[in-house]
């Protein structure tokens, strides 16, 4: 081969080797993409357990708003509340 077959096919695997570089390190390329991937699924995650607490929250208002027995449970643990007729008592030493 002479020279000038060469060239053109150096050329022309140094434009595909840059190719295939802006393609897999590039700013859209697969490294990003993968990375974007994660980013996403972590997000859905997230977004899930969100979702999640925001129907426990919303079942939790609904009972408040709703069920006596419950608003006098959260009374009792939540703030110490304790009934008309009742008496607290406490033992020394824990007991």
């Amino acid at each position: 081969m002479n020279l000038k077959q060469i060239i053109p096919i150096v050329l022309a695997i140094l434009l595909l080797f840059s190719l295939l570089f802006q393609v897999v390190f590039g700013s859209k390329g697969l490294i990003e993409m993968n990375a974007l991937k994660k980013e996403k699924k972590a997000l859905r995650k997230i977004n899930e357990d969100l979702t999640m607490e925001n129907l426990a929250l919303y079942r939790k208002i609904e009972r408040l708003k709703h069920d006596p027995e419950f608003i006098e449970n959260i009374a009792r643990e939540e703030f110490g509340m304790i009934g008309k007729d009742e008496i607290i008592l406490k033992f020394k030493n824990g007991k």
